[in-house]
């Protein structure tokens, strides 16, 4: 598989490519220059899963924060830099553990040399970031428009300026909000490339249009053997990236642990709040380390079996609902103690 022999680059405390686990990034959403407000944002992130931060550092002022942002963080934290050389040098300077630059916008030769030689002295990694959005004029003539194949193109084209100063410590990123597209170039570097790869759609939308886009794109991808870290772009919170990376990831078997939670569509059987029944299952079991798959369904006349795959479940009733084991009723419960009983049976899974 493709992520089994890529390159094998460091960042911070973290190791990626080579068949290591596929890590889960997010981007903060504060100013960056306020550096109490966005450690505060990363600790959520973190607790949620974040395993690689991205800042954005658009001043001067921002690329200092960095370093108190750092003292604050246990995850690796990626500046994200467009247009000034200098911020990334600042970056670097103040303890990023890796720089996102394009570098075909940020001057010319002797600048991008500048940024490598910073990043050169210090270890540290640059990620090459390419979008769909940004694909030079030459490249939509050369293609007749944007396509998979002009963003392959520009991305190793960027990636050889930076190998022409002698560094090759990269990561690469080409995104684009075509989801066939997107999945169609990572297709076409893997073949070209074995430097590691981040993959995401870019600009993928809202909570449900956004989930839906990344879930496809990045199953078309990662299915393939294609990507060494993942971000999934919403317009939003982005502690709900994290969650949603982290079922991405385990629904295709690329990561294990956490509890997962299943639930029934409602139909006229229903007689108990399932919706709400089944949000409060899965923020209730959110900080529950175990390895399981939790059903909640909405009666007790297919309740029981339906949940027989599930380690275990409930099932609503009027008033009242079932506990269930491995699709076998153990006891009935007032509806009121369902979630309290079920998070006291996980609590104590392995007495």
């Amino acid at each position: 598989m493709y992520r089994d022999h890529t390159k094998t680059v460091k960042i911070g405390d973290r190791v990626i490519g080579g068949g290591n686990p596929i890590l889960i990034q997010s981007m903060t959403n504060t100013k960056t220059e306020d550096a109490a407000a966005t450690a505060a944002q990363i600790h959520r992130l973190e607790a949620a899963g974040c395993e690689i931060i991205r800042c954005a550092v658009p001043t001067m002022e921002a690329a200092k924060a960095l370093g108190e942002i750092k003292k604050q963080i246990s995850i690796p934290l990626v500046a994200d830099i467009h247009f000034d050389y200098r911020l990334a040098i600042a970056a670097i300077e103040n303890g990023a553990d890796k720089i996102r630059i394009n570098p075909g916008n940020i001057g010319g030769a002797d600048r991008v040399r500048a940024v490598v030689d910073a990043a050169k002295e210090r270890g540290v990694p640059i990620r090459v970031g390419v979008n769909s959005g940004s694909l030079e004029k030459h490249l939509v003539e050369k293609y007749h428009g944007v396509t998979a194949e002009g963003i392959v193109e520009s991305a190793l084209d960027k990636v050889g300026m930076i190998e022409d100063c002698g560094y090759d410590n990269l990561v690469i990123s080409i995104k684009s909000s075509d989801v066939l597209m997107c999945a169609r170039a990572h297709e076409i570097i893997a073949e070209k490339t074995a430097y590691p790869l981040h993959v995401g759609i870019t600009e993928a939308g809202t909570l449900l249009s956004g989930n839906i886009k990344s879930a496809i794109g990045l199953t078309l991808i990662l299915s393939k053997g294609i990507g060494d870290t993942i971000r999934v772009s919403l317009t939003g919170d982005p502690v709900e990236e994290v969650k949603s990376a982290k079922l991405i990831l385990r629904t295709l078997g690329l990561r294990k642990g956490g509890i997962e939670v299943v639930s029934c569509p409602t139909c006229g059987r229903t007689r108990i709040d399932l919706i709400a029944l089944a949000n409060q299952v899965e923020a209730m079991t959110a900080d529950i380390p175990l390895d399981l798959k939790v059903a909640v369904m909405g009666c007790v006349v297919n309740g029981p079996g339906e949940a027989k795959e599930a380690d275990i479940g409930i099932a609503g009733g009027v008033g009242e609902g079932l506990l269930v084991k491995k699709g076998q009723v153990v006891r009935k419960v007032p509806e009121k103690e369902l979630v309290n009983v079920l998070r006291e049976e996980l609590l104590h899974w392995n007495d």
